[in-house]
Order: structure tokens, then sequence, then C-alpha cells
């Protein structure tokens, strides 16, 4: 029988008692700048590798695991004193050195993500939206960014992957000791911890804002589990992505406004607000009431003075993927903003809404995004052509191509996943330029002073460390599941670390096909075991917990294993984290990737891979579909799409068993007198050079920077410059379209084309419009022109050319335009209205554009 009493429990925290010569070790333990910089992690090794891999890889706990005697042995061990020094002199240098941003601090980016990737020591993310906020934390700190993380602790971060006998996916979800990671509770003046509040249905919730430091960076983290919240908002962040709708709305409104609210506890007023995907839209409802109270502006106005600072960055090429909620449980939450924004409860609903007045329409995240962000981009090239088609309707009556979705192709940190060995060998032939000016990306270019003996060791190396990871992992499943000792000899002989070895590690959701491989047994199984050329399959990932398809494609592949005694050629190593992504980007040697096209937005494992000499094989989609060449790696298909998803299956399973035998098994085998590979390794270079200079997260950065950051920092301080007049202007502009826009009319249009022009003709067009109570000056009246589609009578691959008002008569104005017939074939123009105003960032605003 269990006792229950009541108990005044007082707290305090403890922390390890260093030597003075070991104070710096702290300093470094609590900055997750050791996460890419691997002689900072060897420091907390050296003290006990044992009690390292006990910590579970982590510095701060490795530091109070460890032993006063053993603490002070060390503290005078001159060897890694001497260590010790070498590395803090290099953090110190790393913050205050010379960095590619040379603009003013007092400026800053709110970057806001619901999960961050940054080191297995900070378990707050689940997969590839995490790895690329990681990465876009690290990559801001190198270059000098002016960028803050806006985030989520949660209590038990994303739930532990393990297999049973049978190999069916099973959960459980540890407690995160915060007090023993990277994170520190952020404090005011008077010591007490810095606190926002938060209404949720007329309910105050409170968070805690913990602080990550990341090089010369700051993620800063909210927290609900605290005594004055009753125990369902102490749940709130409890989870990553757990819980039900309720519970997604609550995260996502303590993401987006207490985000907000924390930063502005913190002393820091964002110039710019970046949405990694739509989790975080709510911040702009949050901004927009700030400047309303702060400036006693209108909605609309305070809405003009937001929309040229925000930038909106989607994920998701799927409608069903981007976050809809009921609009019963938007009424519970947001009701009483309608009198905070002064505005209707349509209104506000039809701020998330495609169809803006449609009562059945769901509340949607991403459309509310799209709405209030000036900038938006999808993450691949192909990502944001499929971005442009899903969310067309926004702007109706705009071309395609001209909806104002752009893109910037996801990157990764290569001092991060690049692998030590690997990392050795480039500086030792890039020199230092590689560390020290990570923006310049052609230093790539010195892939060819590698040899090929020391790049194939170097890469040999890691497949043989990968090999021993496997067998341990293997061992600890096998043990766990009661295995008898047998079969725990045979996890020994697990792999092979002299086999050409395929990879397949990421999220197991059915698009992405994991068992693609599998769909011919017998020619798998002749693969596998083959004598004189073998491959040998190491599966990763984990399905989410309500996703039983995504689980069975799981077990599917433990059986297929089983059952046709190829335990020791595929193998799927549970609980796929940072630490496993490691070893397995630097260790495969072809990298396996079927989603099916275009399901994948992105993508960041496969460069990941790249940068390690890991050669990508995968349907073109994503990333790929813009990096692929036959030099770098392969290509499954020609970036066909199908209605008929067996019969895709079926072409591309087959297309990737061709490619197996007849080009990747061969070429891996194809070897030298001296036993190398050297069209391989050939292609490795070309792989390392070429991803290592377009894949870089540091060329994504420099593209968000370019595209977005800095031109959102001018709005910022011209908006702030003239007192918001420049918004006041604007919103009373839009005010006036609005009544006047139906008034529009284009009464007819003439030209002096004739039937059959030649090239180098002038056309001149004439336009006869009567503008009702507007006037020139806030119009921007448009030829349109180009090629003419003979199927669908549209014109393609268009041109705009701005038209003049000339003349008046009346309420109608002359408008003309003089082109010069420069394309040959069957032409065509028409003329179109877009708004006009010198504060809009682009004319492209729903429901403003008017075609003859």
């Amino acid at each position: 029988m269990r006792i229950e009493v009541n108990m005044n429990i007082s707290t305090y925290t403890v922390k390890p008692k260093l030597p003075a010569s070991l104070r710096p070790l702290e300093e470094i333990a609590r900055n997750l700048w050791l996460s890419w910089n691997f002689e900072a992690v060897q420091l907390f090794i050296r003290l006990d590798y044992d009690v390292w891999l006990q910590s579970q890889q982590s510095p701060i706990r490795t530091l109070g695991m460890i032993s006063q005697e053993r603490l002070a042995e060390v503290a005078k061990d001159d060897s890694y004193l001497a260590a010790l020094k070498e590395v803090y002199e290099s953090f110190l240098r790393y913050k205050k050195g010379d960095t590619w941003y040379r603009g003013t601090k007092r400026e800053v980016v709110a970057y806001f993500s619901m999960e961050y990737g940054i080191d297995v020591s900070l378990p707050i993310y689940s997969g590839g939206l995490g790895m690329l906020s990681g990465d876009h934390m690290k990559t801001s700190s190198d270059m000098g960014l002016p960028l803050v993380g806006i985030g989520l602790l949660y209590r038990q971060g994303y739930f532990k992957q393990v297999l049973n006998a049978d190999g069916f996916q099973q959960e459980s979800y540890p407690e995160n000791d915060w007090y023993n990671m990277p994170v520190e509770l952020k404090t005011g003046k008077n010591g007490a911890s810095v606190k926002i509040t938060v209404d949720l249905a007329g309910r105050q919730i409170a968070a805690q804002v913990w602080e990550v430091k990341v090089g010369r960076s700051s993620l800063y983290l909210l927290d609900t589990n605290i005594e004055e919240n009753p125990q369902d908002f102490r749940n709130i962040t409890s989870a990553l992505y757990g819980g039900d709708k309720e519970t997604r709305i609550q995260q996502e409104i303590l993401l987006g406004i207490g985000g907000i609210r924390a930063l502005r506890a913190l002393g820091i007023v964002p110039a710019v607000a970046h949405m990694n995907e739509g989790h975080a839209a709510f911040l702009s409802l949050e901004r927009i009431r700030e400047l309303m109270l702060e400036k006693g502006f209108n909605f609309n106005e305070a809405r003009e003075a937001i929309w040229p600072t925000n930038i909106f960055t989607t994920h998701t090429p799927v409608p069903a993927g981007n976050e809809r909620f009921d609009i019963n449980l938007m009424e519970k939450y947001f009701q009483n903003w309608t009198e905070i924004l002064g505005i209707s409860w349509n209104d506000f609903l039809s701020l998330g809404r495609e169809r803006p007045y449609d009562d059945r329409e769901q509340f949607c995240m991403t459309v509310l995004a799209l709405k209030l962000a000036a900038y938006a981009n999808g993450v691949s090239a192909l990502h944001g052509v499929v971005s442009r088609e899903m969310w067309k309707g926004l702007w109706p009556g705009l071309p395609l191509d001209e909806v104002p979705i752009d893109h910037v192709t996801n990157g990764v940190h290569p001092k991060t996943w690049v692998s030590n060995n690997m990392k050795d060998l480039l500086i030792r032939y890039f020199g230092p330029h590689f560390e020290d000016e990570p923006t310049d990306l052609a230093i790539w270019d010195r892939m060819d002073r590698i040899s090929d003996e020391e790049l194939w060791r170097t890469h040999e190396r890691r497949r043989e460390r990968l090999v021993a990871f496997a067998r341990d992992r293997i061992r600890q499943t096998l043990k766990r599941n009661g295995a008898v000792e047998r079969r725990l000899q045979q996890a020994e002989d697990a792999l092979s670390p002299y086999v050409l070895t395929l990879a397949f590690a990421r999220r197991f959701a059915t698009y992405k096909r994991g068992n693609l491989l599998l769909r011919d047994p017998e020619r798998l199984i002749r693969l596998l075991k083959d004598n004189e050329r073998p491959i040998q399959l190491i599966f990763a990932g984990k399905a989410h917990p309500m996703d039983m398809p995504g689980k069975e494609l799981i077990r599917s592949i433990v059986h297929f294993a089983e059952q046709h005694d190829v335990e020791s050629r595929i193998i799927f190593l549970e609980n796929y984290d940072m630490a496993m992504a490691h070893y397995l980007t630097a260790g495969a040697d072809v990298w396996l990737n079927t989603p099916r096209r275009p399901l994948e937005a992105s993508g960041t494992s496969g460069m990941k891979a790249a940068m390690n000499g890991v050669l990508n094989c995968s349907v073109l989609d994503g990333w790929w579909d813009e990096a692929y060449n036959p030099n770098v790696g392969w290509a499954i298909g020609r970036g066909e799409e199908y209605a008929d998803t067996n019969l895709q299956d079926e072409v591309e399973s087959k297309a990737l068993y061709d490619l197996l035998e007849r080009e990747i098994i061969p070429l891996f085998y194809q070897r030298g007198r001296d036993g190398l590979p050297r069209e391989w390794i050939k292609r490795m270079k070309h792989c390392m050079r070429e991803i290592g200079q377009s894949m870089s997260s540091h060329r994504m950065l420099m593209d968000y920077s370019n595209k977005f950051y800095f031109p959102a920092f001018k709005n910022y301080r011209k908006l702030v410059k003239d007192g918001y007049m420049d918004a006041r202007s604007l919103a009373a502009y839009f005010d006036k379209l609005k009544s006047s826009w139906d008034q529009l009319n284009i009464v007819k249009i003439d030209s002096n084309a004739k039937p059959v022009m030649q090239r180098g003709d002038s056309l001149t067009v004439t336009a006869y419009i009567g503008l009702g109570a507007l006037v020139p000056s806030e119009l921007q009246v448009e030829l349109y022109h180009g090629s003419v589609s003979s199927q669908t009578r549209d014109i393609e691959h268009a041109r705009v050319a701005e038209m003049k008002a000339l003349s008046q008569e009346g309420n109608t104005y002359l408008y003309q335009v003089k082109i010069e017939c420069a394309d040959t074939g069957w032409q065509g123009h028409t003329v179109r209205i877009l708004p006009k105003h010198p504060s809009l960032i682009h004319p492209y605003r729903t429901g403003f554009v008017k075609w003859a």
C-alpha cells in the first residue's frame, strides 16, 4: 500500500566543485559550441570514458558524475591542462573573432521553431525540422548574425524507441533533468526567474524562460512545468508533438504569443520574426497587438507594420500535412482576440482560411503565416514550385510563377556533420581557412589535393566504426529482449567492415517507402549473399507513435531479415538520434532515399552523408532534384510522378535494383592492384566538393540574409524612422483600394499588331482604363506579354512592361507602352492592374489583380 505524505521541500541547485585549473570546463560544457568542436568533447571523454557513456554524452552530467578524486588528479595532469588551455583559447577566439556579418547587433532576428536538434545532450528534437533549426542556430553563430532562437523546453522531449522481440516499435518517455543539461534558467535583477503569462481560454498560464548558449547565439526555451500552474498546464511542455489537438494549439499559442512576450521580458525587441514552419504563426497576432497598444494603431495599420518584417518558411509539400484547427477550438482560445484586435470574428477566422468566409473551412496555421508575412519560402527549388501550386488560391488571378513564395534550399552545418577523421583530413589539405572562414565555399575546390589513398583509408575507418557501433546496438537490443547466448554471439558477426554498405535512416512514414528494396526478395537475397560482391543494409528511424502503418513498415523489415536468414546483412538499429546519425552518415557507402515525389520537401540527411563522401542514390525529390548529376551519385527514375502508387513502387524498385546491379556494385568492387576503387573515390571527391559548396548551411544563411533578413531589416529601419507613418499610409491605401477596386474598368485595348510581325518590330499597345476614385499614381498598369500555348491558349514565360498614363478623358485614362517583338512564334498580350504604393514590398496582395 502506498502512503502519500505531504512534504514541504526546499530546493536548491548543486554544481560540481571544480579545481581552479579546471573551471573553464564548466563554461565550455554550458555552451553547445562544443557540439561542433570535437576537441572540446574529447576533454570530457578523457575525464572518464565509462562515465561519459553513462551520462549519455552529456558534458554537464559528466562533470557531476566524476569523483572529486578524479578531478583532483586531472587538475595536476600537464597533458590534460595543456589540451584544456588550447580548447578554451580557441573557444574565446571564436566568440570574439571577426564574422561574415558586420552590421549592427541592435536589430535582431527572432527565429521560432517547434524543435531544435543541436546536440544529443539536449533532446528537444524529433527529426529533420529540428536538425535544420539546430544547424540554423550554429550557422548564425559562425556568421555573427544577430539572431536568437525561441522554442519550448520539453520535459520528455521526443520518445525513445525500442523494438520488442517481434520487431514492433514501442515508446518510452524518460524525463529530462534540466539541471544537468546545457540550459540555464534566466533570472532578473531580483534573482527571480524570468516568467511570462499567456491567456488560454480565460485561464492564465505562466512559463519560465531557459537559455541555451550556442556559440555566439542564444536559444530561449519556454517551460510551463512550474508550481504556479495547474497540472494540465504543466503538461503543455511535457512532450514534443505529444497529446491531442488541444495540446497542440496550447503549445503553438505558447510558442508564438508566449515567445514574443519572453523576448520582451528579456529586453529583446525583435526587428524581424522568422517562422520556421506554421507552428509559430500566432506570433504575428502578438506583434500586431503590441503595436496597437504602443502606437494606438488599428488592426490594419499594425498589420501593415509587421507584414514587411515577417518571414515564413514552409516545410510541408502536401495540404494534409499543414496544421489545421477546428473552429470550435479556435473559438475557445481566440474569441477574446476579436476585442483585442478590434475586428469581427469572421474577419479573424479569414486570416487562417484559403476561402476567407467559408464557414466549413478549418483554421490553417500555414495560411495565417502566409497572409501575415511579406517573405515566404519553400526549402528546395522543387518545393518552391510545389508550394506555389499548393497555395496559389491565396492570390486568385495571379500567374503561378508570380505567387510570392520563393525558395531557399536547406543546408547542413559542415563542422557538425563531417566526421572528425574526415574533418582532420580536410583541414590538413584545405588549411585553417576551412574553419576560420566557413562562408568561403570555394575552399571545397581543394578536394583534388587529397590523395585517393588517404581519402579511402579515412572512409574505411568510418565504416569500421559504424559496424562496431551497430554490433553494440544489436547486442543491447537482444539482451533487453532476453535473447539466448547463441543469438548474442551472432551479433558479433552482424555486418562486415569490408562490404558495400547501404544506409536508409529517416522518419518511418509510408511515403518514404523504407521497404522499397524488399519488393523482390529473390533479387535482394541474391545481392546480399553474393560471395564476391555482397551488399549489406542498415535501416534506422522512428515512426510516429500514432502511425501504425509506419510501425508495420519497421516490423516488416525485421521479419524479412529473420525469414530469409539474412540477419547479419539486413539490420534495423533502434532509437535513431543525432549520435547514431553521425555514425551512419559518415560510415555508409551509399545513402538511400526513396520518397514518393514530390512529397519530400527537402531532406538533409543525404547532404550530411555527401559531405562525408557517401554517395546518394535517391529519387529526384527535394534537394536531390537540384543537386543530382552523374558525378555525385545516382538518380532513381527521371523525376516522374505517378497517380498509381503501386505502379510507382513497382517501376522504381526495379530501377533501384538495376542501378545496384549494373552500376553501384560493379563500381564499388572495381579495384586496381593497390586495392583502391579509383572510380568510386573520384565520385566521392566530386560529391564532397559540389555538395560541400552548394548544400552548406552557410550558403543557406547567406541566402536567407540576402533574400529576406537584410531587406526586412531595411523595412524595419524605415518604419521606425518615420514613426510607422508608412504603415498607416499603406493601411489607408488598402482601405481605399477595397472600396474602389470594383470600379476599375479596362474599357478597351488597341495595338498596332499585324497578323504577322517581324522580329525587331515595335509593338505599341494602348489601354483605356476607367479608374473610378483612384488616380494613376495608386496603380501599376502592366502589359503582360509572351508566347501563347497552343494547348491552353495561356501566355507562357510571360514578361511585363509598365504602361504610362498619357492623357485623361473624364474618368478614363489612356495608358500606353512600346515594346520590341523579340521572340518568334505565336505571341500574345493582355493588360493587368496591380496595387502601387512606395511602401509595398511586392504588389501581390490577396484579391488585388485585375485583368483585361
